[in-house]
């Protein structure tokens, strides 16, 4: 009888312990965290648009009517207006005046609005396109509350705040390198808000400069300190100034997920005319295309942003540039992705390569894929990776003939507890914090910027 119930106690822990251990070194003892988990790829749809747009109203090329109709004929499903300094209103009503943008009339340029009938038929999408003269059948969603704040700045230390109420940040000319000031605005007044083309600021100097303890602590602290900022641009319009923006992202995710919170991609045209409409967009996963929805998945990360303007970098390539604005190429896009233990499962479309990375570095490149099998799972699994205990985050890369399309990122926690992120006030940072207000005064910039000029 004793031997029966040894047997009986020791037999299902016997059975029990190959499962327990197939499942630890599956996980490899962490947890891939998702943005993309609630994503139901069955039902939900993907929607393109763009949340950072301008036009005569502010310092734009071509008129507010000729931005949304052009959008809304390209198959925009969203678009934000994000003036300079102006909080961006329904598309049918009067937008604020800023005195900056006085030289607009002066010099030909109109200021209009839409009509309550283009209004109308273009949120609901009965509006006709210009290709076919039948309406779409699909709405384009208007995103009030955008504004690109620090308008008369040549630091172009820009922020974009969204859900704004009208005329908060209406007016608005900001400060040099004022980030801090912009983002406190928007949080102050129940908005959100992303950094803006970090390379502008930085002025496109190199690998070196985006990998800079100064440059990534300056963004870092803001994304620490106000809940509110989301992240930052990773590709904005033709990606000139910007090229190294990606690994700047990779900088700051390295530097922010230890305090458990994320740095989610954002991925716009910053398009002044319409020729710059097809450069650089996002592609939201939602249930539908909501405001509420829009607003939701920025601040969740479950979207991808594509590129048409792609830039090589040493770190993370491609071997050369390209564009390919306005081509009408189809754009790299993934399809469905599944996260089980230590396996990140994707599909793509129109992809011809997928680069995996983590911490700053290409960890993994499948470049064995064509265009005609959309429907094969590609499977990176992190347990083959060496190094891969270390990885706070990975994510990916899609590389088309159509752009390059990016991936949020999905985080590695080992269970680890989050640091909490405290501001130590020293000699030293209050030394740093007053030579950068001093710095940041117009006429030390604009001294700077003249001297610039001279030397060219």
């Amino acid at each position: 009888m004793f031997i029966k119930k040894l047997i009986a106690l020791i037999l299902p822990a016997v059975l029990v312990m190959p499962f327990i251990m197939s499942v630890s070194a599956s996980s490899g003892g962490y947890e891939i965290k998702s943005p993309y988990s609630e994503v139901d790829w069955e039902t939900w749809k993907a929607y393109k648009g763009n949340l950072h747009t301008h036009s005569t109203t502010s310092d734009g090329d071509d008129t507010m009517v000729d931005m949304i109709t052009e959008y809304y004929n390209q198959g925009f499903d969203f678009l934000a207006m994000t003036e300079h300094g102006i909080t961006g209103r329904e598309w049918n009503k009067r937008p604020f005046f800023h005195p900056l943008y006085i030289y607009q009339p002066i010099i030909g340029n109109r200021q209009n609005w839409l009509s309550d009938t283009q209004y109308e038929g273009i949120t609901t999408g009965w509006y006709p396109l210009v290709s076919t003269g039948e309406a779409r059948g699909t709405p384009m969603t208007c995103i009030s509350g955008g504004n690109e704040l620090n308008a008369l700045t040549a630091s172009k230390s820009h922020v974009n705040g969204y859900f704004l109420p009208d005329n908060v940040g209406s007016g608005n000319i900001g400060f040099e390198n004022g980030y801090e000031y912009a983002v406190r605005l928007v949080e102050k007044n129940g908005g959100i808000s992303h950094i803006n083309h970090p390379g502008d600021w930085i002025e496109g100097k190199g690998e070196e400069k985006v990998s800079n303890p100064d440059t990534v602590g300056l963004f870092a602290r803001l994304l620490l300190k106000y809940k509110t900022c989301l992240g930052t641009e990773v590709f904005n319009g033709s990606n000139n100034t910007t090229r190294y923006d990606r690994i700047l992202w990779d900088n700051l995710l390295k530097e922010v997920i230890p305090y458990g919170r994320t740095v989610i991609g954002f991925s716009n045209s910053d398009a002044h005319g319409t020729g710059m409409v097809d450069s650089t967009f996002s592609v939201f996963m939602m249930e539908e295309n909501s405001v509420e929805n829009i607003k939701k998945t920025m601040q969740n990360g479950a979207f991808f942003g594509v590129t048409r303007n792609v830039k090589s970098t040493s770190k993370l390539g491609p071997e050369a540039d390209f564009s390919v604005t306005n081509q009408g190429f189809a754009y790299p896009m993934f399809t469905y992705i599944d996260v089980s233990g230590s396996k990140i499962t994707v599909k793509v479309k129109d992809c011809r390569q997928i680069q995996w990375i983590a911490n700053g570095e290409v960890i993994y490149k499948n470049s064995d894929i064509t265009p005609e099998s959309p429907a094969k799972n590609i499977v990176l699994d992190l347990d083959l990776i060496d190094g891969s205990d270390e990885f706070l985050y990975v994510r990916a890369e899609l590389l088309g003939d159509g752009g390059m399309c990016f991936s949020q990122a999905f985080i590695i926690d080992d269970g680890t507890q989050p640091l909490k992120y405290e501001e130590k006030l020293t000699l030293e940072s209050l030394f740093n914090k007053i030579v950068f207000m001093l710095k940041s005064t117009r006429a030390y910039v604009l001294t700077c910027e003249i001297i610039k000029l001279l030397k060219k």
